[in-house]
């Protein structure tokens, strides 16, 4: 299974409460942008999820009428989890990945990936792209499902690295992620997301997704949010930025690689077919069940 953290990034939850009160509406952002981050300043950077102090900003604003979905798990005591992808439907290196048809407001999420173990335990990590779509979510929470779950809308690769001697929990906590999206269109875009920026730890985060309360017996990987938030205009004055078919998207990190992928529409990318019945028939065809003994 694949889950995902959102909105664990300061950055990326002032982004999220912009795509609320813009109702998905890419044009009306940027005046959206300014009167939120003058409410939503830099100071919630620095505040722990859930402390007495968090509590405290929510009450000033809850009677200001300022509350929102996105501050509630963004600074609030639970973390969100979503399935991003079903087993086996995630897409590696070197392939398209996939924007729903009708998505005129999006972007990439590059983050580190977690593997988890169904003890719940960080045994190795990899590169990700979260594929989001502003627009649907803004609109609604409730399209979430529809936002990130699409044919091929989840990169993860080029491997997962293990933990041992050489990297672990610490040398995870410390990954810096560099982005770099091309255009045939001509345009670029550079940006990068530090994991030490991170509101929750990695290790908070699994607790979140699984333990007594849900457990995983093939254990999961784990999206662990992104600080990327593109503002950067592309197409008009204001209009932020949103893909373009054709787009390269390169995401990588030192301990980590680089995963590359092109950006296409999901109902013209190749289907998803291969999924668990598949792959009992394929290891059935290759003489690999056998009864227990």
């Amino acid at each position: 299974m694949v889950k995902a953290a959102g909105v664990t990034f300061a950055a990326s939850l002032v982004e999220r409460v912009i795509e609320e009160r813009a109702r998905g509406d890419a044009a009306s952002a940027a005046a959206v942008r300014e009167s939120v981050s003058a409410i939503v300043g830099p100071g919630f950077a620095s505040v722990r999820p859930g402390s007495p102090e968090a509590m405290r900003i929510k009450e000033v604003l809850v009677v200001q009428g300022l509350w929102s979905q996105y501050l509630e798990v963004g600074i609030g005591p639970d973390a969100e989890i979503f399935t991003k992808a079903a087993p086996l439907s995630s897409v590696g290196t070197a392939v398209d990945v996939g924007l729903h048809p009708q998505s005129t407001w999006n972007n990439p999420e590059p983050e580190v990936v977690l593997a988890v173990s169904p003890r719940g335990e960080i045994v190795g990590a990899a590169l990700g792209n979260d594929v989001n779509l502003r627009d649907f979510e803004g609109r609604s929470a409730l399209l979430l499902g529809k936002a990130k779950d699409n044919n091929a809308s989840c990169g993860i690769g080029p491997w997962i690295r293990l933990c041992d001697a050489h990297f672990g929990i610490d040398e995870i906590a410390r990954t810096e992620i560099d982005l770099t999206i091309e255009g045939e269109d001509g345009f670029v875009l550079h940006a990068a997301s530090a994991m030490t920026r991170i509101s929750r730890s990695p290790q908070e985060l699994v607790a979140h997704a699984m333990g007594a309360h849900h457990q995983y017996p093939d254990g999961m990987m784990l999206f662990c949010g992104t600080l990327f938030a593109p503002v950067q205009d592309r197409d008009a004055p204001g209009a932020g930025f949103t893909h373009h078919p054709g787009d390269r998207v390169s995401i990588s990190a030192a301990h980590l690689g680089g995963l590359v992928n092109w950006v296409g529409n999901s109902n013209e990318l190749p289907p998803w077919t291969f999924g668990i019945g598949a792959l009992m028939a394929n290891l059935a065809r290759r003489g690999l069940l056998h009864p227990p003994p």
